[in-house]
This record gives structure tokens, C-alpha cells and sequence, in this order.
């Protein structure tokens, strides 16, 4: 693999922070449009002539945006995903977190693990009905004759204890099954504190498969954070197909020959960003697991997909950093869950490629955090067909300001074998404005490339984001 040069054609500028680029036909139409929702909860389209139409607007539904951490924020409008046969009956979902259901959090203090003390690695998640950070959302809309849309139901709703790692566009029809995909981070804070993402019984940390067919004719579910919480009814449309998330930038699906790959990337700790990518998985009903669990026997997720979160950061076992005493310079890393990580390691899956933090490889860069993971299939770009494009939020090594994002792009090898990554560089004048890149989309046929930059790390910067589209 060589490196590839594109440029970044702007479609829209001046948007809210973009967080999900899909396309659909409208019922009637007959173009493909390009779809941006943005974090703080609006929905525009492409209309004719390039024209930007507003879709849907529910800011008022999204919780105050920006309170924690001086204006960074990962809550909001997460996830958009049409039905596949939208064009005949309208329907679509969303992901979001909802306005008037703030909580203070399940930890007072920021949490760091200690190997040396076993209690702050056995931490329990304790009054998660008071103690949490906020309720997260997955709807069903519809798009009525008139032109409007309106809410038709709540497939779920999920109490989350931190306010971050609640993924980004985070729902997907699978072509495979054709029911909705939704992809749920570990909870938040950092490591993990209450072993999320490897209970089989938490929400958190995994990829889930809803069947939307089944109307489960409860409108309005109890907010919950384990399976066995939600109501029976529920609990039949779910099945888990992968488990040890950390946090996750949505997943996406490849059709290749007679079999379709599965893309997912892993938002890394300290060390590393991660892609994965895997074929073959088995759904596992959640009402089977609940069963397991209340007859107190062993049932487990062993035909679904494990990431390997928290015992593992990708490649590597998960550390913590703490300074050299004898050498300030240096930086010493411990295991943190080193029994977890021996528990694990023969059952997780490995990445399909990886990138570092810290990488001083003149052809490659240091990334932050992954932001997008989408297979490419178009001729346009001939050297990036059948490779697989990600997205990593700033590079790391740039000394001096403006802050850029980064493009590279993979593929897949015999054998399941580790693949290398290569950068893909891109010219535009993004002048001395900062360009952090905070989304990727496609077409429905994975034939066009759309990214989402913004020109601030604080979704309260408003009308900073510009969408581009991929181009030779």
C-alpha cells in the first residue's frame, strides 16, 4: 500500500457539529440524498441544486449540551438510521440523550486504577437509579404523507453513568439480518470502572441487534442499564453479537462476493486505536442470557464477537501510565487488569489493523481517538477501492497549531492476518482554523466518501463544521 492523496470537496459549511453522513432516497424521489445530523439534534439534507433542507429539528428533546468539561461533550444526537424499505414506509431511528434526565454521575471523583489495590479494581456500580450521568434514547420516527416526521415509538432507553463513550453514529441496518444494529460504549470515565463492557448482563460495551418487526407495544420502556431490567417484550427483539467495547464509532458492512465483512473500530485508553473486522458471529437472544442469569448458571457470550475491553486495549494489554521516578522523560507502564487480560486473550478477536498514540514513522502519524471506519468500493479513487477508510479525531504530533485530523486506510489479508495502514493525505485550505475530523459516511452503495470537520473541540462552538466529500 502507497500513500494516497485526495481532496476534500465541501458540500456544507457552517453546520453544527456533524456526528452521522448517511444517504436514502425520500419516498417519491428518485435522487440519493446526503444526510447530516449534528450532535446538538438537527437533521438537514441536500435538497436540489445543492440546495440545504431541514429534516427534522429536536434540540429541544437533546440535554443541555457542553456543561462538563468546558464545552466538550460526547452526549447528544448519536445515531440516524433509515429502514431499508424507508422509501416505502418511512420509518427511521434515532440515538439520543435526552433532555431533562442530567444525573450527578456514578462516581464523585475521576476514577484510575490501581493494580496494587484490588478494590479499585472491583468497583460496583451501586444506586443506578440515582447515581448516573443521564438516559440515552433509541427511537422509531416516521416520515408521514404530509412531509413531517413524527415519533412513533421507544425501543429503548438506557441510564448511562458517565458522560461519555456513548458512541457516535451508533445505529445501522445490517444487510445481512435487516435489523437494526446499535453499537453502546463502555458507560465512560476511563478503564472501565465497573466492568461494563465484559458482564454479559450490562448494556454497556456491546453491539446489539434489535428486531424492529416485532412491535413490542410498549411505548414508553423504563430506562434500564442491564437485560435483565427491560420488560420481557423487550428482551425478545434483542440478540448481543460482540461484547468488550470501549467505545465505538458505529459499524459498518462490506458485501464481498457471497459473504458480508463487518467494520468496527475501537476507541483506544492510553496506547492505541483499533479496527476490527469479522464475518462470521453468532447472535446471542438476550432472553437467553436473562434466563441464565436468573437460574444462576453459566450461559456466556462464546459464539458472539469479544474485542477484548477492558483486559485489553487492542494489541496490547490495557496499562496505565505513571511517571519514572529515577527519569521524568520516561514513561512506566503497568498491566492494570492483568487477570482479566489472561482470561481473555485466547478469546478475543484480533484488530484488523492498528495505530498508536505515539508513532514517530515518517509515514504514518499519532493519532488521538477513532472517529469513523468505512469500507470504500468506488472507482473514482482507484487506489482506495476495496480498502477500508478510518478517520482519527487530531493527530498528536503537530507541535504547533492548526490542529488536523487524519485519513489512512487499510485492507484486509489471508487468513485473518494483521494488516498495516497507510495515510491518506488530503489538500485543502483549511487556512489557520483547526479541521478536527469528527465523522465518516457513505453512500449506500459505498461508492462515495463524506467527512464531518469541525473547527472546535467544544460542541458549544457553534456553526463550525463543514461536510466534504472525498474526491480525486
Amino acid at each position: 500500500m502507497t500513500t494516497v492523496k485526495v481532496r476534500l470537496r465541501p458540500i456544507v459549511n457552517s453546520i453544527n457539529l456533524p456526528t452521522v453522513l448517511k444517504t436514502t432516497i425520500l419516498p417519491g424521489d428518485s435522487v440519493e440524498r446526503l444526510f447530516m445530523a449534528t450532535q446538538v439534534g438537527e437533521i438537514f439534507y441536500i435538497g436540489n441544486g445543492g440546495a440545504i433542507k431541514p429534516f427534522l429539528d429536536i434540540r429541544p428533546r437533546i440535554l443541555k449540551l457542553g456543561a462538563v468539561g468546558g464545552g466538550y461533550d460526547e452526549r447528544g444526537l448519536l445515531g440516524l438510521a433509515f429502514h431499508p424499505e424507508f422509501y416505502y414506509n418511512g420509518l427511521f431511528y434515532l440515538h439520543y440523550s435526552v433532555a431533562g434526565t442530567q444525573g450527578p454521575g456514578a462516581l464523585s471523583e475521576p476514577f484510575q486504577p490501581d493494580p496494587c489495590d484490588p478494590a479499585t479494581l472491583n468497583l460496583k456500580w451501586t444506586d443506578r437509579e440515582t447515581r448516573y450521568d443521564h438516559i440515552d434514547t433509541v427511537e422509531e420516527w416516521i416520515l408521514r404523507s404530509n412531509g413531517q416526521p413524527q415519533r412513533r415509538r421507544t425501543l429503548l432507553n438506557l441510564r448511562r453513568p458517565f458522560f461519555n463513550h456513548n458512541g457516535v453514529n451508533s445505529l445501522n441496518f445490517s444487510p445481512e439480518s435487516g435489523k437494526l444494529v446499535l453499537t453502546t460504549g463502555d458507560g465512560g470515565s476511563g478503564y472501565d470502572p465497573f466492568r461494563l463492557s465484559q458482564d454479559d448482563m450490562e448494556i454497556a460495551g456491546k453491539i446489539i441487534e434489535i428486531d424492529v418487526m416485532q412491535h413490542t407495544f410498549i411505548l414508553d420502556p423504563p430506562a434500564a442499564t442491564r437485560f435483565h431490567e427491560l420488560p420481557a417484550p423487550i428482551q425478545q427483539t434483542l440478540a448481543v453479537i460482540a461484547k468488550g467495547v470501549r467505545n465505538i464509532p458505529g459499524i459498518s458492512f462490506q458485501k464481498f462476493y457471497h459473504q458480508v465483512i463487518k467494520y468496527a473500530g475501537n476507541v483506544g485508553q492510553d496506547l492505541v486505536e483499533s479496527i476490527f473486522s469479522f464475518v462470521h458471529y453468532k447472535p446471542i437472544p438476550v432472553t437467553q442470557l436473562v434466563k441464565a442469569y436468573e437460574m444462576k448458571s453459566e450461559y456466556g457470550l462464546d459464539g458472539s464477537v469479544n474485542f477484548g475491553w477492558r483486559g485489553w486495549e487492542g494489541v496490547f494489554p490495557t496499562s496505565i501510565t505513571r511517571s519514572c521516578p529515577a527519569n521524568p522523560a520516561m514513561d512506566q507502564k503497568t498491566i492494570a487488569y492483568y487477570q482479566e487480560a489472561v482470561n481473555t486473550s485466547v478469546l478475543r478477536l484480533q484488530p484488523l489493523t492498528s495505530y498508536f498514540h505515539q508513532d514517530s514513522r515518517p509515514d504514518k502519524f499519532s493519532g488521538t481517538a477513532l472517529t469513523g471506519v468505512q469500507p470504500y468500493m468506488g472507482r473514482g479513487i482507484p487506489q482506495l477501492t476495496g480498502s477500508v477508510v478510518f478517520t482519527d479525531f487530531a493527530r498528536k504530533e503537530q507541535a504547533q497549531p492548526p490542529v488536523r485530523g487524519a485519513l489512512a486506510y487499510t485492507r484486509i489479508r489471508s487468513a485473518g492476518k494483521t494488516s498495516d495502514f497507510h495515510v491518506i493525505e488530503t489538500d485543502h485550505p483549511f487556512g489557520s482554523q483547526p479541521a478536527y475530523y469528527v465523522s465518516l459516511g457513505t453512500n449506500r452503495d459505498q461508492t462515495g466518501l463524506y467527512l464531518g470537520v469541525y473547527g472546535s473541540m467544544n460542541v458549544t462552538d457553534l456553526n463550525r463544521g463543514t461536510v466534504c466529500e472525498l474526491v480525486p
